[in-house]
């Protein structure tokens, strides 16, 4: 049984909408990663999607910017991204372990 995941902090609407696009953005970067399986083909799929969730990224960031929100909650939302298994999403951009064999 897998254990219960700690409750998801209640983020404001534009705050979702900048997790869901850091997300979407780091899937599709651990896409491309050359340093990872893949073929060419999907890391060009995966590249020219890149730039929609990109502008998709900015498009959840410019309205807290125009209300004056200079900070982000860091705290919650890196809750937030844990609870949406951010760690493992975000490992896939990274370059794998050396192989020690």
């Amino acid at each position: 049984m897998a254990p219960e995941l700690p409750p998801l902090p209640a983020p404001t609407r534009a705050e979702a909408e900048l997790i869901d696009g850091y997300l979407d953005v780091v899937d599709t970067l651990g896409r491309i990663n050359p340093a990872h399986q893949g073929d060419t083909c999907r890391g060009l799929r995966a590249t020219r999607a890149l730039v929609t969730k990109a502008i998709a990224l900015r498009d959840a960031l410019s309205p807290m910017h125009r209300r004056g929100e200079s900070e982000l909650p860091a705290p919650t939302l890196a809750r937030a991204l844990r609870v949406l298994d951010g760690e493992r999403r975000t490992a896939r951009v990274t370059l794998p372990p050396l192989d020690e064999s």
